[in-house]
């Protein structure tokens, strides 16, 4: 079986899954009072949100997990597993990260309230996860300590400082993906974007064997679930992927990096989610140090837009937009 024809059968099995999945979990999830909280300092007109459905990433993880089941047994049939295992790497990775997130979720419905797991508890969780699979690539003989920088063709060899700088951009996009999620439709958005620019890296610009496979596997799993949620996601949406969705996407969107070998190439394709978690850093600084003004009218970035008289649409589209802008700069730079 080509690897186009996988990547196809696998983008259009986790889009129908996500899809079927949703139809039937979002009455589940009304019927449970499984309502999302707005928080009092948001935008004003978002208190309209309350209530909508939460953990709608529980239908694409599913949809995820099964397609990739079937996706290794007819790899197992055809003999070529072996080059999936960066692939299940990334997948393991967004698992960890999305059991993260449902057990958040969990808390904030439970206290009925928009504040789940402490913060620490939150990261010590997630360095566990980056840890585990820092060790399965080890483990698999699948991680190489150098280090490329993007659109200079130097590779920096760090050794034993690979691991520490891994984590913080392992741990540091999960959650700036979580941030992005803040709008109907734009964290799918935004990640379905990269998750174009990842499949045209695994079939023109990736190596053949273990990365073009798995890269092309990780984009058929970010478009799928994207694409797939978005159908009930868009403005105005009729469920929300919650932590559980948004941190197994970012465990994909960064897994997606290192199954390129070019890890910091995420910060120029993802360039948004760097943006979403810069203005809420930015933010808080210069509210602690001109003890009490704020720089931006809030963070992150996309609720500055929002509050500045910008569409929930129109901000999906210039942000969606500037991804693929700089997802083609990123190109350059393979």
């Amino acid at each position: 079986m080509t690897v186009t024809l996988q990547f196809g059968l696998l983008t259009v099995f986790t889009f129908a899954v996500t899809v079927l999945i949703l139809r039937k979990l979002i009455p589940v999830l009304k019927s449970r009072k499984m309502g999302q909280k707005i928080l009092e300092i948001g935008p004003r007109w978002h208190k309209k949100k309350e209530g909508t459905p939460t953990m709608g990433g529980l239908a694409f993880i599913a949809a995820s997990t099964a397609a990739s089941l079937l996706l290794f047994i007819l790899a197992a049939f055809f003999g070529t597993l072996k080059d999936l295992i960066p692939f299940a790497c990334a997948l393991l990775f967004g698992v960890l990260n999305g059991a993260i997130g449902i057990i958040d979720d969990r808390a904030k419905l439970l206290h009925k309230q928009n504040e789940g797991l402490k913060a620490w508890q939150k990261y010590l969780f997630q360095l566990a996860a980056a840890a585990i699979y820092l060790s399965v690539l080890t483990l698999s003989g699948r991680l190489v300590t150098a280090l490329p920088i993007p659109g200079t063709g130097i590779t920096v060899e760090l050794g034993w400082l690979y691991y520490p700088v891994a984590i913080i951009l392992l741990t540091g996009f999960v959650n700036s993906v979580n941030l992005t999620d803040g709008i109907d439709g734009l964290a799918s958005s935004v990640t379905a974007v990269v998750g174009i620019f990842y499949a045209l890296a695994a079939f023109f610009t990736a190596s053949a064997g273990a990365t073009g496979t798995s890269l092309a596997m990780v984009s058929a799993l970010m478009l799928g679930s994207t694409l797939g949620f978005l159908v009930y996601n868009w403005y105005p949406a009729r469920v929300f992927m919650g932590d559980t969705g948004s941190l197994f996407l970012g465990g994909l969107v960064i897994g997606g990096a290192f199954v390129l070998g070019n890890p910091l190439i995420v910060v120029i394709c993802g360039i948004v989610y760097v943006c979403e978690t810069l203005s809420v850093m930015l933010q808080v600084g210069y509210f602690k140090l001109t003890k009490g003004k704020r720089l931006f009218k809030m963070a992150p970035i996309h609720h500055h837009f929002e509050k500045s008289g910008w569409s929930e649409i129109c901000i999906v589209a210039v942000f969606s937009a500037v991804t693929a802008v700089f997802c083609a700069l990123a190109w350059v730079c393979l």
